[in-house]
């Protein structure tokens, strides 16, 4: 799996692109709550249930049926974000989907289960170039850690950059372009 910090970065690079009126801040939040709650299933491990679980790490919380939930509970929850039923859906449903595709392109794992509740394997993308974390703060602060970063900056950060920035941009010369005319 990515990080905790790297999983917000499709969002973040989403909200860069469309800016605070496509995505009011209330909205982006919810957006990136969605994309690390998946990883919640890591406290299943407390509770003595094993990786390849249906409820274990990678199991049912990313799947695309959970990132429907979340994009469900954006609806229902739209007017506390600031936005309507249909964005806050599509916003918690593409938060879920991001992480769901996040960590189908790691080198590790069991693979997430993607299609449950239809096909309880659990798979990866045919490309896999995301370094997989370590699971836990203690094995996170190691060498092994800092070669993660520096994969998610390589394969997450700096792609989403090149998404978000282009479009922010455009956004801000035709903003400036309305402005003057």
């Amino acid at each position: 799996m990515p990080t905790i910090f790297s999983h917000p970065a499709p969002m973040l690079a989403l909200a860069l692109a469309v800016g605070s009126r496509g995505i009011p801040v209330p909205l982006l939040l919810f957006g990136m709550v969605c994309t690390i709650l998946p990883d919640a299933d890591v406290l299943g491990f407390r509770f003595g249930i094993s990786y390849g679980n249906v409820l274990g790490h990678r199991g049912i919380s990313h799947s695309l049926a959970f990132a429907l939930t979340a994009g469900v509970a954006g609806a229902i929850g739209a007017p506390l974000l600031r936005s309507g039923r249909m964005k806050a859906f599509c916003v918690g449903f593409f938060a879920g989907v991001s992480h769901t595709v996040l960590d189908a392109m790691t080198s590790g794992g069991l693979g997430v289960a993607a299609l449950w509740p239809f096909d309880q394997g659990r798979h990866f993308l045919p490309w896999r170039p995301i370094s997989v974390s370590p699971i836990g703060p203690r094995s996170f602060f190691t060498q092994r850690g800092v070669e993660v970063l520096l994969s998610e900056l390589r394969w997450v950060w700096l792609p989403c950059l090149l998404a978000g920035c282009p479009a922010f941009a455009v956004r801000h010369i035709l903003n400036r372009k309305n402005r003057n005319a």
